[in-house]
């Protein structure tokens, strides 16, 4: 019996109550012109239909239904599920590009030391296209200092190498958002990502149930750094950035949480930025 061959690249793709738009993201994927790829969907406890909808992608798609763990925990549940060398996500509310599998496997055929690598983006925002800030800019190679102070890879647009999860972990799953900035971190601390600039993906943001929305996720970032500063072995120069952007931010947080009237939440922040920073 011949077994069946592993696709070059695993698409996993969490969702959680995203039956609205799930649709057309599975639909993006499937439309690639590159196409020795398998699309894992992992559901994470959907309770909208989103179940009778992948129904109708049978044959087509591996379906992982689980108890609602979050997306960290469904991203690592994909790649627990994979053999593929290449590995690339997609959030449910975002879409790609028909080449874009197609430009980043051309990528690493290209550049066999490259681990990890991510496209441009098309921002929408509540439907209207949107130019990203500056600070939100892409940068490509080295990445870790202008890394500390917010995230800059999307999960949507990048495609890594699948032992480099290996190397540097999964995804925390203790962490309710901000699990990308920290998995990029530790990324960045010991490979350069690079930046592909054709846009392949539409990212889409502005709804009610983005993680990304409302006050407090600094905290997330806090402890991501946190981390790295107590596991040592930083370079001097990355050690004092990475210093500095805490105590920064837990400075900021802390304010937040005095206005709040939550002071001693305030006071353990201000104790980690004296501690650390």
């Amino acid at each position: 019996m011949v077994a069946p061959s592993v696709p070059s690249v695993a698409v996993i793709l969490p969702t959680f109550n995203r039956a609205w738009c799930l649709a057309e993201a599975v639909d993006s994927v499937l439309a690639q012109t590159y196409r020795d790829f398998e699309l894992i969907v992992v559901d994470d406890g959907s309770n909208d239909g989103t179940a009778e909808l992948l129904s109708r992608y049978a044959g087509k798609i591996r379906m992982i239904r689980r108890e609602n763990r979050g997306v960290s925990a469904a991203r690592n549940a994909g790649i627990a599920a994979c053999r593929s060398p290449l590995v690339a996500f997609l959030d449910s509310d975002d879409l790609w590009l028909p080449e874009k599998l197609a430009l980043q496997v051309a990528f690493f055929a290209a550049h066999p030391e490259a681990r990890i690598c991510q496209t441009e983006e098309i921002w929408v925002r509540n439907g209207r296209r949107v130019n990203p800030g500056r600070r939100h800019r892409k940068l490509s190679g080295w990445i870790f200092e202008p890394s500390l102070e917010l995230c800059l890879v999307s999960p949507s647009a990048v495609m890594v190498r699948r032992s480099l999860f290996e190397e540097v972990g999964l995804f925390d799953e203790s962490l309710p958002a901000c699990e990308d900035y920290d998995l990029w971190l530790r990324v960045s601390l010991r490979h350069p990502v690079f930046l592909l600039p054709e846009p392949a993906v539409v990212k889409r943001g502005g709804h009610k149930d983005q993680l990304s929305r409302g006050w407090g996720l600094d905290r997330f970032r806090i402890r991501a750094i946190e981390k790295i500063l107590r596991a040592g072995g930083l370079e001097p120069d990355r050690r004092a950035a990475a210093r500095a952007v805490l105590r920064r931010k837990c400075r900021i947080y802390a304010s937040g949480c005095r206005k709040r009237g939550r002071p001693g939440e305030a006071e353990s922040y201000e104790r980690l930025a004296r501690e650390l920073g």
